[in-house]
C-alpha cells in the first residue's frame, strides 16, 4: 500500500508542476513588439483583419442575400502553420473560399508550452455579410488550446460543449504507433520486428520486454506494414472483421481503442480417454492514451478449457491450498469446469507515464521479460500474472530497469486462514551498448517475505542500491538474492548470438575441488538467431541451449524461492535440467508458420518409500533438507527423464489491429523417464488442434 501510495503522490506532484508551466499565444510578426498581456488580443484582432482583407463573398451567396455564419475550427501547429480542421458553412462555395483564406496566411510563432513550441486550436466565426472587425470585435473569435478555453457565458442558450467534443473527433490514423503504448508480448509477433531491432550499430535495447511502439517505430514502419496488409473492404463489418479495431475513437489530445478477445479452440489428444480438447475464452481488451504521457491497456479474459492429459495432470500437480483443482501454467488458479475441465478467468493491466524522454513509471498486472532468447533464466513470463511497479531509464547507450513486484505462495504450508502468503521481489537489470555490436546486462533480483512484519523493505526501494549487500545485512536467512548477466553480439544485421549466465550461489572453494558442490548453483544460456536466412525474407531460424544445476531458485526457506503461484519466475522447466531448443519461423503477407523441436533431460525426485530425497529439480523444498549427496552433484540426477517435443504451428491473421488469428497445431510430445513412479509415467502424446486466438501473451505448453 505504501508504494502506491508514493506513486500517487509522485503523479500528483507531476501534476503540480505541469500546473504552473507558461504558456505563450501565437505571435504574428504584427505583434512581436506588444507587451505578453496584449499578445492574446493581437492575435485576435490580426487575423479578422486579414480574414476580412482577404475574404471574397461568392457571387451567389451575395445574390441570394444570405446572412449567417461560417465556423472555422482551426489550428496552428509546431511550426507556425495554420490548418483547417473543420469548416460548417451553407455552400461548398463558401467553404472552399474559407479555406482558399486561410492557406494564405503567413506563418506566424508558434504557441509553447514550458518553453516547447506545442500546437494551439481556435474556432472562428465569421459573419456573412462580412462585417469590419474594427466596428465590431465581441463574439466573433471564441480560442481554444490545449490548457485554457474561453467561453461567452448566455443562460438563455444551450451550452455546445457536447457537440465541441464530437466536432474535435478525428479520423483514427493509428495513434498508438506512435505512442508509448506497450505491445503485448509474444514470439510470434516479436518476431516480425526483431531483425530490423537488431542491425549492427542500433543503439537500443532488445532484453526487456514487452517494448513500446515509439522504441519499435525508430526501425519498424508499423503503418506501412499494415497499409500492406490491409483488405479493400468497404463495409461495415468488413472494415472491423478484416482490418480496424472495433471500437476506435481519437480526438485532439487523446484516443482508445477496444476490441474483443477470443480462444476459441478444438482438438484431440489421440491416446486420452478424453473425447476432445478444448479452450473457450472471451474477453475484452482496452487501450488508450491521455496526452502524450500517459498511456493504458487492459485485458480481461474469461476461460474454459480441457488439455491434453500430460498438461492437465501438470496443472493439477501445481493445485493450490483451498480446494481448487489446479493452477493453469501462465494464467492462474483454476476452477473445476463440469466434471473433467477447468474454468481460469485471467486479467492484466498496464499504466504507463512518461514524463520525459528517458523515464517511464509503469504500474501493471501482468508479465515481465529478461533476454533476447526463446527462455529466459532471469525473468520469465511463463509463470501466472502479478502486481509490479516498473521504472525504465534510458540515456546514452544504457537501459536501466527496476522492476518491484508483489508474488504469492500458494501452498498448504504457507496459507493462514484460508490466506496465501505474499512475498516480495525487486530486481535491476543493467543494459549496455558497449559497441555497434555488442551488449552486456548485469541483473540483481532479490526475494523477501513478511517475517517480523517486514512488509515491503525499503531497504530495496532504492533504485541504484546493491541488493546483495542490503539482504546480507538484513540477516541471509531473510532473503534470498541473484546474480545475473547477458551479453549479445550481432555477428552482421542477419546473424546474432546472445547468452545468460545466473548466479544463485556459488562457492569458490568447491569450484576449486573440483567436487561439483551442490553449492555450485548456476545456470547458463547460449543461442544464435539467424534472420532472413539463406537469403528468404522473413525467415528466421534460431537455436538455444539452456542449462541449470540443481537446486537453482529454490531457498532454506521455500517461501523465498525464485517461484509465483507455484511457478518458477526463471525457467520454465525450474532446475536440474538441460535443454537444446531449435526453432523456424516464417511470414509472408497475413500467413505465418513456426516449427519448434525441443530436446531435454530433467531430473525429478522419485517420491517412493525407498527414495525420498531431495534431487534439486523441485524449486519449492528447501535444499537443505534431504539431500542425497553434497558432492558429485550433477544435471538431471535423481529419476533422469527425456523429453523430446516436436510442434508445427500454421495461420493466418484475420484482424492485424486486434492480433486475430485463425492457426492450427500439432504437438508430439515423448516423456520418458529412468523409472516410472506413481507421480511420473512414460508418456507419448499427440495433440492436435485447430482455433481462433487474440494472440497476446506467450502460452507456453511444452514442459
Amino acid at each position: 500500500m505504501k508504494i502506491y501510495i508514493g506513486l500517487f503522490i509522485l503523479l500528483m506532484g507531476f501534476q503540480a508542476l505541469a500546473q504552473v508551466e507558461k504558456q505563450t499565444f501565437p505571435v504574428f510578426s504584427e505583434c512581436k513588439n506588444e507587451l505578453s498581456e496584449n499578445q492574446e488580443n493581437c492575435f485576435y484582432v490580426t487575423l479578422q483583419n486579414f480574414i476580412y482583407s482577404k475574404f471574397k463573398v461568392p457571387k451567389e451567396v451575395v445574390e441570394e442575400n444570405y446572412k449567417g455564419d461560417v465556423i472555422v475550427v482551426f489550428e496552428v501547429d509546431t511550426i507556425g502553420q495554420f490548418k483547417t480542421l473543420y469548416i460548417d458553412a451553407i455552400s461548398n462555395d463558401l467553404r472552399q473560399e474559407t479555406q482558399n483564406v486561410f492557406e494564405q496566411l503567413p506563418l506566424i510563432q508558434p504557441a509553447t508550452y514550458s518553453g516547447r513550441p506545442t500546437y494551439s486550436k481556435f474556432t472562428l466565426k465569421i459573419a456573412i455579410p462580412l462585417v469590419d472587425p474594427n466596428l465590431k470585435q465581441e463574439d466573433l473569435v471564441v480560442a481554444e488550446n490545449n490548457h485554457s478555453v474561453k467561453l461567452v457565458a448566455n443562460n438563455e442558450k444551450e451550452l455546445t460543449e457536447f457537440e465541441d467534443v464530437e466536432k474535435s473527433y478525428k479520423p483514427f490514423d493509428n495513434p498508438n504507433f506512435r505512442s508509448n503504448l506497450n505491445i503485448a508480448f509474444t514470439h510470434l509477433s516479436y518476431y516480425n520486428f526483431e531483425a530490423a531491432l537488431n542491425q549492427v550499430g542500433s543503439n537500443n535495447h532488445t532484453a526487456t520486454k514487452p517494448y513500446s511502439y515509439n522504441e519499435v517505430a525508430k526501425y519498424y514502419d508499423f503503418e506501412a506494414v499494415q497499409k500492406q496488409l490491409l483488405k479493400q473492404k468497404e463495409s461495415w463489418w468488413g472494415r472491423k472483421l478484416w482490418n480496424e479495431n472495433l471500437i476506435a475513437i481519437q480526438g485532439d489530445v487523446y484516443w482508445f481503442t477496444v476490441n474483443p478477445i477470443f480462444d476459441l479452440r478444438i482438438g484431440k489428444d489421440t491416446g486420452s480417454d478424453l473425447s476432445n480438447t478444448f479452450v473457450n475464452t472471451r474477453g475484452v481488451q482496452v487501450q488508450g492514451a491521455l496526452g502524450e504521457t500517459l498511456t493504458f491497456s487492459s485485458s480481461i479474459y474469461e476461460s474454459q478449457g480441457r488439455f491434453a492429459d500430460y498438461y492437465n495432470a501438470y496443472a493439477v500437480s501445481l493445485k493450490p491450498s483451498g480446494g481448487n483443482p489446479a493452477i493453469i501454467p501462465g494464467v492462474g488458479i483454476a476452477k473445476l469446469f463440469k466434471e473433467d475441465a477447468f474454468d481460469f478467468p485471467m486479467a492484466e493491466a498496464n499504466l504507463k507515464y512518461k514524463p520525459n524522454s528517458f523515464i517511464d513509471l509503469q504500474l501493471g498486472y501482468g508479465r515481465n521479460f529478461i533476454g533476447d532468447g526463446y527462455r529466459s533464466l532471469l525473468q520469465s513470463d511463463a509463470t501466472s500474472p502479478y502486481p509490479y511497479f516498473k521504472i525504465n531509464t534510458t540515456f546514452w547507450k544504457i537501459k536501466y530497469t527496476n522492476t518491484y513486484m508483489w508474488l504469492k505462495d500458494v501452498r498448504p504450508e504457507a496459507s493462514l486462514e484460508g490466506t496465501y502468503a505474499t512475498k516480495y521481489m525487486a530486481s535491476h537489470y543493467l543494459s549496455y551498448n558497449v559497441s555497434k555490436r555488442l551488449n552486456i546486462g548485469l541483473f540483481e533480483n532479490v526475494v523477501w517475505t513478511n517475517t517480523n512484519d517486514r512488509g515491503f523493505d525499503v531497504n530495496f526501494v532504492n533504485p541504484i542500491i546493491f541488493y546483495r549487500a542490503v539482504e546480507f545485512s538484513s540477516s541471509s536467512k531473510s532473503g534470498n538474492a541473484l546474480l545475473g548477466a547477458t551479453a549479445k553480439y550481432k555477428w552482421s544485421n542477419s546473424v546474432n548470438f546472445y547468452g545468460q549466465f545466473l548466479l544463485d550461489e556459488f562457492a569458490i572453494g568447491d569450484v576449486k575441488e573440483g567436487n561439483k558442490s551442490w553449492r555450485n548453483k548456476f545456470g547458463y544460456q547460449i543461442g544464435a538467431k539467424y534472420y532472413d536466412a539463406f537469403g528468404v525474407k522473413n525467415f528466421m531460424l534460431q537455436l538455444e541451449y539452456n542449462q541449470v544445476r540443481p537446486y537453482v531458485y529454490s531457498h532454506s526457506n521455500p517461501l523465498t524461492n525464485y517461484g509465483h503461484n507455484n511457478q518458477s519466475m526463471g525457467h520454465a522447466w525450474g532446475a536440474n535440467f538441460r535443454e537444446l531448443v531449435g526453432i523456424a519461423r516464417y511470414a509472408k503477407a497475413r500467413y505465418f508458420g513456426e516449427a519448434k523441436f525441443t530436446y531435454g533431460q530433467r531430473g525429478f525426485d522419485f517420491n517412493s518409500a525407498t527414495d525420498t530425497y531431495n534431487y534439486g529439480g523441485n524449486i519449492y523444498l528447501s535444499y537443505e533438507e534431504n539431500r542425497p549427496f553434497d558432492s558429485g552433484v550433477a544435471i538431471a540426477q535423481g529419476n533422469k527423464t527425456t523429453v523430446i517435443i516436436g510442434e508445427l504451428q500454421i495461420g493466418y491473421v484475420v484482424n492485424p489491429a486486434s492480433n486475430l488469428k485463425v492457426f492450427a497445431n500439432a504437438m508430439f510430445r515423448d516423456f520418458n523417464p529412468k523409472l516410472q513412479t506413481e507421480t511420473l509415467q512414460k508418456m507419448n502424446t499427440s495433440w492436435f488442434s485447430i482455433g481462433l486466438r487474440s494472440d497476446l501473451f506467450n502460452w507456453y505448453f511444452d514442459y
